[in-house]
C-alpha cells in the first residue's frame, strides 16, 4: 500500500511555497508510517512447544497416534522431516531457542529450577525482549523453564495448568484478541507429554502416568483418548517389551492432549479474526523421555516434530528437507517480524547489539543459526545440510558433555566425558521400561544396543547415518572410516570454535 497523494502534487508543474513541501513530506512520512505499522500489525506470532514429544504424529506416519489437529496444521503450511533439537535436555534447550545461541555460549547449561541454577548471561538478548522492542506485545502460558527473568522477560504471563493443555489456549484468549494495535507473539508451552504424576500402579506394568489423570479422568474441556498397548508404535532405539509398550500408552494419550490443546488455540485464532495474520510453529524441546531419547544426542534425543503455517505464504502443503535446527528459530521469527538482518545472521542494530566485554565483541549482535522463512515453500533447498548439537547437562548431576556434528551422510558423536558411566535423568532411570532390562542384566537388549553399551560409551561414535539411521554400527573404531573420522572431528572442532565453546581447549591435549 502506498502513500496517496493529490492530482495536483503529481500530474502538473507548480510553484509551491517551502510550508507546502513540508507538509506534504509530513503526510507522506505519516503515510509510511501507517504502512509500516499496519504491516507488523498483521504479523502475530503464535510458538507451541511441547515437552518430550518425537515425532510420533499422524503427519509424520506414526500409525498409533491419534492427533488430528495436530495433522491438519502441515497441509496449510510446511512439515519439515529433518528438524533437529540442539539439546536434549528441557531448561538448555529452551535457551537456545529462545536466544538462537547454542546453551555453550548462552550460558544456560542445564536446569534452572532446584538446585541446578544454570541460567543465561547477563548480555543475552533473547526473542520475546527482541520482539518487545520492535513493538509487539508478548505473553506466555505453561512452561517456562529458563532465566533469568529479566532476560527472558514476557510482558504478560498467562495462569494455566501446564497439563491442561484446553484451559490453556482458553486462558489465551484475552491476550490474542487484546485490541490495542500491537502485533503479539505467544509463547504457549505444555508440560504434555513429559513424564510425572507417578506410576499407575493398578495397571500390570506400572507404567509412568505421563501427565495422565487416575481412573481414567480428564481434564477440563478434553476427552482423553486411551490407547491400546499392544497397538502402539515402538521406536527402534526402544527395547519391545510389555514395559516399554505400557509406557507408550501413557505418553501416546498425555501427546493427544497436546493435540486438543492446539485445535482449541487455533480455533480462538479463527474466532477472533487472528488466522490469517498469525504464523504459528508447532515442535517440541527434544525427544520423548525415554532412555534412547531426551538427555542423549541420538537420533531419538534430537529429532523433533516442527511444522509451520505461515499466513503469507502462497505455495502451503509441502514438505520440506532442509535440515534446520533450534538455532535457526530466532533469525526466523525475527525475519518474519521486520528485525532480521539477513548479511550479518543478526538482529537489526535498533533492537539490539553485542555490548563488547565480558567475553563478547561489539558489534552486531549475530546468531548461531539463520533464517529458513525463504525456504519454507521449497521441498530440497540448497545449503541445509548440517546440524550441530550441544549437550552438557540435563540435572546438576548428570554431567557428561557431549558435542554433534550431523550431515546427511555421517553423524559424528563425541563423548567428552566417555570414561564415566552414562549418567540418568532421575525420572528415566526409574522408568519400568528401563528397569525392567536394567535388571536382566548389562547383556540384555536395549533397542539396537545392549545395557552395557547404553552405559559405557566409547569417546567416538560414528554412524553412516543415511544406510544406519538407528545408530546401530560404530564406525569410529574402522581403520576404513579412519580418514571420514578425521575429517568430522575438524568439521566439529571448526563449529566449537566458530560458537565459542569452552570444551574445544580439549583438542589441545587429546
Amino acid at each position: 500500500m502506498g502513500a496517496y497523494c493529490p492530482n495536483a502534487f503529481t500530474n502538473h508543474t507548480v510553484e509551491v511555497s517551502s510550508e507546502m513541501k513540508l507538509g506534504k513530506r509530513i503526510l507522506l512520512m505519516l503515510a509510511a508510517l501507517a504502512t509500516v505499522a499496519l504491516s507488523a500489525a498483521e504479523k502475530n506470532i503464535v510458538f507451541v512447544i511441547a515437552d518430550d514429544l518425537s515425532p510420533t504424529l499422524g503427519c509424520y506416519g506414526d500409525m498409533a497416534a491419534v492427533t488430528p489437529n495436530i495433522d491438519r496444521l502441515p497441509a496449510d503450511g510446511t512439515l519439515f522431516r529433518y528438524a533437529f533439537a540442539t539439546t536434549a535436555s528441557c531448561s538448555a534447550s529452551r535457551s537456545v531457542i529462545l536466544s538462537g545461541l547454542h546453551n555453550h555460549r548462552n550460558g544456560h547449561y542445564g536446569h534452572l529450577h532446584s538446585f541446578h541454577k544454570f541460567s543465561s548471561f547477563p548480555w543475552v538478548k533473547t526473542l520475546p525482549v527482541l520482539l518487545a522492542k520492535a513493538g509487539y506485545r508478548t505473553a506466555r502460558v505453561g512452561k517456562h523453564h529458563n532465566g533469568p527473568e529479566d532476560i527472558y522477560f514476557f510482558e504478560t504471563k498467562i495462569k494455566a495448568n501446564s497439563r491442561s493443555t484446553v484451559e490453556m489456549a482458553n486462558n489465551c484468549e484475552a491476550f490474542i484478541k487484546a485490541d490495542d494495535k500491537k502485533p503479539f507473539f505467544l509463547y504457549y508451552a505444555t508440560s504434555d507429554p513429559h513424564r510425572g504424576g507417578g506410576n499407575a500402579n493398578e495397571l500390570p506394568h506400572k507404567p509412568n502416568r505421563f501427565g495422565n489423570k487416575p481412573n481414567k479422568g480428564a481434564y477440563p474441556g478434553v476427552k482423553e483418548i486411551f490407547y491400546d498397548p499392544a497397538k502402539v508404535t515402538v521406536p527402534p532405539f526402544l527395547p519391545d517389551t510389555p514395559e516399554t509398550r505400557a509406557e507408550l500408552a501413557q505418553y501416546y494419550q498425555s501427546t493427544s492432549r497436546v493435540d486438543q490443546g492446539l485445535g482449541r488455540l487455533m480455533e480462538i485464532l479463527k474466532k477472533n479474526g487472528k488466522w490469517e495474520n498469525t504464523i504459528i510453529i508447532f515442535t517440541s524441546d527434544h525427544g520423548m523421555a525415554f532412555a534412547g531419547g531426551k538427555t542423549t544426542v541420538y537420533e531419538g534425543g534430537l529429532r523433533v516434530p516442527f511444522i509451520v503455517r505461515n499466513p503469507y505464504q502462497k505455495e502451503r502443503g509441502n514438505t520440506n528437507n532442509a535440515m534446520l535446527s533450534f538455532v535457526d528459530i530466532v533469525p526466523t521469527l525475527l525475519d518474519f517480524a521486520g528485525g532480521y538482518d539477513a548479511k550479518n545472521r543478526a538482529a537489526k542494530p535498533e533492537l539490539a547489539m553485542m555490548p563488547g566485554g565480558r567475553g563478547t565483541k561489539k558489534g552486531p549482535y549475530k546468531f548461531h543459526g539463520r533464517s529458513f522463512l525463504p525456504i519454507l515453500a521449497e521441498k530440497n533447498p540448497k545449503d541445509w545440510d548440517r546440524i550441530n548439537a550441544s549437550h552438557t547437562f540435563h540435572e546438576i548431576q548428570m554431567y557428561y558433555p557431549m558435542r554433534v556434528v550431523r550431515d546427511r551422510k555421517y553423524k559424528l558423536i563425541w563423548n567428552i566425558a566417555h570414561p564415566l558411566p552414562y549418567p540418568f535423568a532421575s525420572d528415566l532411570w526409574a522408568a519400568p521400561s528401563w528397569q525392567a532390562q536394567w535388571k536382566k542384566g548389562q547383556s540384555a537388549n536395549y533397542g539396537k544396543k545392549t545395557v552395557r553399551e547404553y552405559i559405557h560409551r566409547p569417546q567416538f561414535e560414528l554412524f553412516d547415518i543415511s544406510a544406519d539411521p538407528n545408530e546401530a554400527v560404530n564406525l569410529a573404531t574402522d581403520a576404513k572410516y579412519a580418514k571420514v573420522l578425521e575429517e568430522y572431528k575438524a568439521k566439529l572442532k571448526k563449529f566449537q570454535e566458530d560458537t565459542q565453546d569452552p570444551w574445544v581447549l580439549k583438542w589441545r591435549y587429546e
